[in-house]
């Protein structure tokens, strides 16, 4: 089964690539039930190799697949990335037309960039790294602005973001949540449904038909908007630990922890970004 994840759809995280030892069932005992996981030694050239040999079967080398430090070290890199640019925006970019011209810039240079990498077949490190490189200075130049008219609410979003995903963690790890393929053809689903809403929302308000951001006011539709928004990320973070773990258990490349860095960083950028709206919606007079 292919993931549903739209940064793992193209990578080895599915039943139908070809990475041997990866996209097979489990061996017996482990994940039962678990539509995701097959034999992880079923493909295996080498494997098939020994029994012609009239060898036992042996496991392959792992010396290249990824590990947990290997996608922990890679998403600290990526989102120090970001943390550094946005940081360095903050502190040389004053609020300006100008900064705002250049956060919209690199906005879309950062879009670019992740599309790009989402539709090549292999990860590159350049392009992850140059797309937090850009996020960054877009996060740094926005959170600014709210800072400037909302005291502290980029700290209050930091933390709100860190809840969130702390939270969601725990409660993938504690099993409250399957990720099955029906969750994930669901939630997809809900995720499409909502940015077709908001796309028509920006068109409206761009030509004037929805007065004050529409269903994005800084009211209480916009806050429920938002916390909707939001749920949605959780739901995302849940897919990413879901490809994770599968892909470490079933033996991925180590270059995929870059593509799981990747995937993570996008999630967390989009919670913050909802965060900070929503702090601001609370905090307002």
């Amino acid at each position: 089964m292919r993931s549903s994840n739209p940064v793992f759809s193209r990578r080895g995280f599915s039943r139908d690539n070809g990475y041997a030892g990866f996209n097979t069932a489990p061996q017996a005992g482990y994940a039962q039930g678990n539509p995701y996981a097959q034999n992880p030694y079923a493909q295996n050239p080498y494997a098939q190799q020994g029994l012609q040999q009239g060898a036992p079967p042996q496991a392959p080398v792992t010396t290249d697949r990824m590990t947990m430090d290997d996608v922990v070290v890679r998403s600290a890199m990526t989102l120090g990335t970001v943390a550094l640019g946005a940081v360095l925006a903050w502190a040389l970019l004053p609020v300006t037309l100008t900064s705002y011209g250049l956060a919209f810039g690199s906005g879309l240079i950062a879009f670019v960039l992740a599309m790009v990498q989402s539709f090549k077949r292999t990860p590159s490190p350049a392009l992850i790294l140059g797309y937090a490189a850009f996020e960054g200075v877009f996060l740094g130049v926005i959170s600014e602005m709210y800072n400037s008219r909302w005291s502290g609410a980029p700290f209050q979003a930091v933390l709100g973001t860190m809840a969130v995903a702390g939270a969601t963690l725990l409660v993938y790890k504690a099993g409250w949540i399957r990720v099955t393929a029906r969750y994930a053809r669901m939630g997809l689903a809900i995720a499409m449904a909502f940015m077709v809403v908001m796309a028509i929302n920006l068109l409206l308000v761009a030509f004037g038909v929805a007065e004050n951001g529409g269903l994005r006011s800084f009211g209480p539709l916009g806050a429920l908007v938002g916390i909707i928004a939001i749920l949605i990320g959780a739901f995302f973070l849940t897919l990413d630990f879901k490809q994770i773990e599968d892909g470490i258990a079933y033996g991925a490349p180590r270059n995929e922890s870059w593509l799981a860095a990747f995937g993570l960083t996008m999630t967390l950028v989009w919670i913050y970004v909802e965060m900070l709206r929503l702090v601001a919606i609370f905090s307002r007079d």
